[in-house]
């Protein structure tokens, strides 16, 4: 009998290019397809901005075709809210770690394996969107409990890119801002 491997299950329908992109770029320019500008966030402005994308995210799940790539190399609406929800997680976690420790280096997450394993294609809009906003309020919580002296704490990714918790929020920021835009340009059939 022979043995069944997670990547036995895994279909041609389920692969996207993975994104390899070194996204800390974001801190230092504006970024080209959004138009966000993480740099510019003042840091009192960033939950504004991260509660209004969670909205707009949230509101994408009730699309018909939530679930549906509508682009080869783009996940559906269901896949990146899915994403953005596991981000504010992720980066709450690493707050968490930089105010617990000094300068620890974040654990590596692989996005793309992440929608494969956790099957993000599968999920149901319901509760991924309670769970976004569970999410996205516990991270805003987090940041807003915040003081100046915890903003300056360092950590590192495993390829070298380092943070303060303030840079850290900065960069956040763009994440949920450009998977609005990922939606929306989607949407609009617009590559």
């Amino acid at each position: 009998m022979t043995e069944i491997t997670p990547d036995d299950l895994i279909t041609p329908d389920d692969l996207i290019t993975p994104d390899d992109k070194d996204w800390t770029w974001v801190l230092e320019r504006p970024c080209p397809e959004c138009g966000h500008d993480a740099a510019l966030v003042d840091l009192s402005a960033a939950p504004a901005v991260l509660a209004a994308a969670t909205e707009q995210l949230a509101a994408a799940l009730d699309r018909p075709d939530v679930g549906e790539r509508r682009l080869p190399d783009r996940w559906s609406d269901l896949e990146y809210v899915c994403h953005v929800r596991d981000v504010f997680r992720r980066f709450d976690g690493r707050i968490a770690l930089m105010l617990s420790e000094d300068d620890p280096l974040f654990p590596n997450w692989d996005q793309d394996v992440t929608a494969i394993e956790d099957d993000y294609r599968s999920q149901d809009p319901v509760v991924v969107g309670e769970e976004l906003r569970e999410a996205s309020a516990t991270y805003l919580a987090t940041v807003a409990a915040l003081t100046p002296e915890q903003l300056e704490r360092p950590g590192r990714r495993s390829d070298g890119a380092s943070f303060t918790v303030a840079t850290l929020i900065q960069y956040m920021a763009h994440d949920p801002v450009h998977h609005v835009w990922d939606l929306d340009d989607a949407q609009a059939g617009i590559v």
